[in-house]
C-alpha cells in the first residue's frame, strides 16, 4: 500500500527502463540482490519488482522506521524488516528474513548494507546476509544492478532533483551459481565466497549499464577509514561531540 502512494510522484519524476525482469521467478522464495545509490533505491526497486508481479519485502535499517510516522507508516504497510545494525538484534532480522523466503516471498537485499561509500558509486564490498540466507533457504540469489537513482535523490542528501525526468535503468541477471556451495556448511569461507560470487554478479551487470569498467578492487570502506553505517561526510552526532568535548 505504501507504495501504491509513492508510485505516481516516481512515474512523475523519472522515466524507467527495465531489463531482464522476467528472470524473477514468477512464484517461490528468491533474493533479489541489487547495489545501493540512493535512499530512493527501496522505491524504485519496489516499482520494478511489482510492475513483474511480485511483491518485494526488504531488509530496511531501523532507524528509517523512527523517521516519522508516515514512514513508519509505509514501511510497515509494506510488511519490511528492521535491521538494527551492527548490533546483536540484527540476529531477528536475519532470522525474519530466512522465513519470508521460507514462505515463498521475494526477499529483497542490498549487500552492501548501506549506500555504497565507493567515491564513483561502484559497489563497495557486500555484506553476508543475502549468502547466508541462501545457505539457510536453498533459494536463488537474483543479481540486479540499477543506476539513475542517485541523480534523482543524491547519496544522503533530503532533497529531491525535480527540474528534469531522471531516467532509471534496472537490470536482471541470471540466477548466480551457487550449486556447489548450497548445503555446505556455512563457514567463513563459504560465506565469503558466495559473497564475492553475488557482488561480481551485480557489478558485471552494473558495467554494461554504465558503459564502462569498475575498478579491479571492491572500495573497502575498513581499508579507507570510512565509518561503517551513517553519512561518511556528515558530522558526528551529539554522543561523539560530548564525548570528545569531555576527552579535552
Amino acid at each position: 500500500m505504501g507504495n501504491a502512494i509513492l508510485r505516481p510522484g516516481l512515474l512523475l519524476l523519472t522515466s524507467q527502463t527495465w531489463r531482464g525482469g522476467e528472470r524473477i521467478p514468477s512464484t517461490g522464495g528468491c533474493i533479489l540482490a541489487i547495489n545501493h545509490v540512493s535512499h530512493a533505491d527501496p522505491v524504485v526497486t519496489a516499482e520494478f519488482v511489482m510492475a513483474h508481479g511480485r511483491l518485494p519485502r526488504y531488509l530496511a535499517k531501523s532507524n528509517l522506521f523512527q523517521v516519522n510516522r508516515f514512514v513508519s507508516w509505509v514501511l510497515n504497510s509494506a510488511g519490511q524488516i528492521p535491521v538494527e545494525r551492527l548490533t546483536p538484534d540484527a540476529v531477528g532480522a536475519y532470522d525474519a528474513a530466512v522465513q519470508a523466503v521460507a514462505a515463498g516471498e521475494c526477499l529483497v537485499v542490498y549487500p552492501e548494507g548501506t549506500l555504497t561509500r565507493d567515491p564513483d558509486l561502484w559497489p563497495m564490498r557486500g555484506k553476508s546476509g543475502a549468502a547466508r540466507v541462501a545457505l539457510a533457504t536453498g533459494a536463488p540469489v537474483i543479481p540486479a544492478a540499477q543506476w539513475g537513482a542517485q541523480q534523482l535523490l543524491p547519496p544522503y542528501s533530503k532533497r529531491l532533483r525535480l527540474w528534469h525526468r531522471t531516467r532509471v535503468t534496472m537490470s536482471v541477471g541470471e540466477p548466480v551459481d551457487l550449486s556447489d556451495l548450497v548445503g555446505q556448511e556455512p563457514t567463513p569461507a563459504v560465506v565469503a565466497e558466495m559473497t564475492d560470487r553475488i557482488m561480481a554478479a551485480i557489478v558485471a551487470l552494473l558495467e554494461e549499464l554504465r558503459g564502462e569498467r569498475a575498478p579491479a578492487e571492491r572500495f573497502d570502506p575498513r581499508k579507507a577509514g570510512v565509518r561503517a553505517i551513517g553519512n561518511p561526510r556528515g558530522k558526528p552526532d551529539q554522543k561523539r561531540r560530548r564525548r570528545k568535548r569531555d576527552k579535552n
